[in-house]
């Protein structure tokens, strides 16, 4: 991985800010720099040892904290083989990632984390246990890079998890020099020192955050700001994007990634500072200049985009993969298209299959998964992966994502329904947090909505009947809609991180009669 290796060594021995930790203020409360993050970083590589010649399998149970940023390089300068796990997974979730793991790095919540689940039923009896902590002296010896090792220039750098169709999630290897590859190709058409100062708000366990929040900030020898430790992170909890708000305006970002719930929560809270004769991007941003605003993951309403852009706030979305370590295409300040996900990066390549299906062929493609499922990705004979979205190319080259074709609602009727659209309209309503809608087989659409805590259910429910009457065409419209409150226990229940539906889960959960527990919520 030369680029990030370089800048390990380049720039390793600075005392500049890699990191700062905000307080619950919103001041810095602690400031990392270069040289104690990288030699930190060098204590734990002598920790981690050399092994028996081949590349260690490391779990990284960490929150977004310095310690996972250690950890992270770390594993980088040893050749490593680094597994990290969501702290909001379950036990048999995270065994499913580290059963076959030789360590496990951890920070305070992430020891936390594995005294719930219960060691012995996440790691093997003979993993070790390494607690990471950055209080206390900072080491000694710079960091040096192993060289080529076992791995050779190129070794398996990652696994990073993603959903299959049972509760145990999959691991996607990814290599190093196709992350590499991503990443030269990213910093290609980004413009240059976008990344000099970076908000993280979602969990690094996440590959965007780490290609973003940690590879990026490094080759713009930048700074990243986490949020309080314990903060709710975007994605892990209903409130979370707005409660983030006080966060993003004290850390004065030139850059970050937004969830589809945030960009609705900047944009709700741009009407507001402008209708009170604030400056938008100050009172948002802390800053005269808007930062780079990525985001993707699932669709934003185009009227959420129109409106951030009215206030000066133009929204890059995006579209990726873990399959290709990230990143496919993306929307840049030089080449934008508002309503699509951008070109493709210079390394890729796309068409359009017969069935609307998106294919793609890159460089930076994974060295396959760690167990195959029925909803693994394909890739043929020619090097094309089949990505299971439904898109659109248009004459300039931006793709339109319209649909996963795994996911295509065939009512009792045999109308087909793409919900990814339904749902965007849906969130409009100002009360709901998230949507999901379902009807395979059923004579009309069902809707959940998550709304937020101080709705009238009954109310909600007209609202969503009279949305639906006037905005959307009969087979499109959820004609039984079911309402729960947006507690933190439902969110994680049944949409990820990034604001996509566990349809699966969803779906499971009403058939059985589970779908809101002891909520009473209004079905």
């Amino acid at each position: 991985m030369l680029g990030i290796e370089q800048s390990l060594v380049g720039g390793g021995e600075s005392t500049r800010p890699l990191i700062e930790v905000l307080g619950a203020d919103g001041a810095v409360a602690r400031t990392l720099t270069y040289r104690e993050v990288t030699r930190r970083a060098a204590d734990l590589v002598e920790r981690i040892g050399h092994g028996d010649g081949r590349p260690p399998r490391v779990g990284v149970v960490c929150g977004n904290t310095p310690e996972f940023v250690i950890a992270d390089l770390a594993l980088i300068a040893a050749h490593a083989i680094e597994v990290p796990v969501p702290l909001a997974f379950s036990a048999e979730q995270a065994a499913g990632l580290l059963a076959e793991t030789d360590l496990c790095v951890v920070d305070a919540a992430g020891q936390e984390r594995l005294t719930q689940w219960g060691r012995e039923r996440v790691l093997r009896p003979d993993c070790t246990v390494l607690p990471l902590s950055t209080d206390g002296p900072v080491p000694s010896a710079p960091l040096v890079l192993r060289g080529a090792g076992a791995g050779g220039a190129d070794w398996e750098c990652k696994v990073i998890h993603t959903s299959g169709t049972t509760s145990r999630p999959k691991g996607v290897r990814i290599r190093a020099a196709a992350l590499n590859e991503l990443l030269g190709s990213l910093r290609s058409v980004m413009p240059r020192g976008a990344f000099a100062r970076y908000l993280s708000v979602v969990p690094f366990s996440l590959l965007i955050e780490q290609v973003t929040g940690l590879y990026m900030v490094l080759l713009d020898g930048g700074t990243l700001v986490l949020t309080p430790p314990g903060k709710a992170l975007v994605g892990t909890a209903a409130a979370a994007a707005a409660d983030m708000l006080p966060y993003v305006a004290a850390a004065r970002p030139t850059a970050m990634v937004a969830t589809p719930a945030l960009v609705d929560a900047f944009a709700t809270a741009a009407d507001e500072a402008a209708k009170s004769g604030q400056e938008v991007a100050k009172a948002l941003f802390g800053s005269d200049v808007a930062p780079l605003l990525c985001c993707g993951g699932a669709p934003v309403h185009p009227e959420l985009l129109r409106r951030l852009e009215d206030h000066g706030l133009p929204v890059h979305e995006g579209y990726g993969l873990s399959e290709n370590s990230s990143v496919v295409s993306w929307n840049t300040p030089a080449a934008r298209r508002p309503g699509t996900v951008g070109r493709p990066l210079p390394h890729v390549r796309v068409r359009i299959a017969d069935d609307g299906e998106l294919l793609i062929n890159s460089t930076s493609l994974f060295a396959g998964y760690t167990r195959d499922d029925p909803s693994s990705l394909i890739l043929d004979a020619d090097g094309w992966l089949r990505t299971g979205d439904l898109a659109r190319i248009d004459e300039d080259g931006f793709i339109s994502i319209t649909g996963r074709k795994k996911n295509v609602i065939i009512t009792a009727a045999g109308r087909n329904v793409a919900p990814e659209w339904v749902e965007a309209q849906y969130a409009q309503l100002p009360f709901v947090r998230a949507v999901a809608v379902f009807g395979d087989g059923l004579d009309a659409l069902h809707g959940l909505f998550l709304v937020e805590e101080s709705t009238d259910l009954a109310a909600a429910k007209e609202a969503v009947r009279e949305f639906g009457a006037a905005q959307l065409s009969e087979v499109e419209r959820v004609a039984v809609p079911h309402l729960a409150v947006a507690d933190e226990r439902l969110y994680r229940r049944f949409f990820t991180v990034t604001g996509r539906p566990m349809r699966a889960a969803i779906r499971t959960a009403l058939s059985n009669g589970t779908l809101y527990d002891d909520q009473g919520a209004d079905a």
